[in-house]
């Protein structure tokens, strides 16, 4: 995560924490990496990809699939899906000033919708937020659902911060919500 970005009241990048059990967070730093998150990318049980544009990667680091561990008996590897959390120009220097991540596959996801993310807005429609990536990241590894949960978990999270901003309280009733409670089963 970007410096500042956990204290964002718009960052999106805890809605995963709610959704995902296996998420961590570390703050990014250009002259210091935690231990602890080396010590994540270095865990056998884990293939670390970063999630990122690939206009920004060498073609060679490029990948287009997803192991996706199809028998839970099995202690096969998982997907450890590298997000960089922060506005576009925080993610472009992390993914640069980071050389720990130098030497990491790089999934660049090709969404065919335009972000729906309404609280800030990039200069191209094609960007989406942490959350909208990470959805996309769980439907890629068979978790189609939990990535549809986390999707509506966003309008429902977005409808709050909307209304909060207009100081009227949130539709419990509303499309999103609605939504939200039926791929929960409520």
């Amino acid at each position: 995560m970007g410096d500042i970005e956990p204290l964002k009241p718009s960052n999106t990048g805890w809605l995963l924490a709610d959704m995902v059990a296996d998420t961590y967070a570390f703050g990014w730093s250009r002259t210091a990496t935690d231990p602890a998150l080396l010590a994540l990318l270095a865990d056998p049980q884990w293939v670390p990809i970063v999630v990122f544009p690939g206009e920004f990667a060498t073609p060679q680091r490029l990948v287009h699939e997803v192991p996706v561990q199809s028998d839970l008996s099995q202690m096969a590897k998982r997907p450890l899906f590298i997000l960089l959390d922060g506005t576009w120009a925080e993610a472009r220097k992390m993914f640069r000033k980071s050389p720990y991540l130098d030497r990491l596959p790089v999934l660049s996801l090709n969404s065919m919708a335009a972000s729906r993310y309404e609280l800030r807005r990039s200069r191209c429609d094609a960007h989406l937020c942490t959350s909208e990536v990470a959805a996309l990241c769980l439907a890629l590894a068979g978790d189609a659902a939990k990535g549809a949960a986390l999707k509506a978990y966003l309008d429902v999270y977005t409808h709050h911060y909307l209304q909060a901003k207009k100081q009227l309280l949130p539709d419990h009733n509303s499309p999103a919500h609605l939504h939200y409670k039926s791929l929960l089963g409520l």
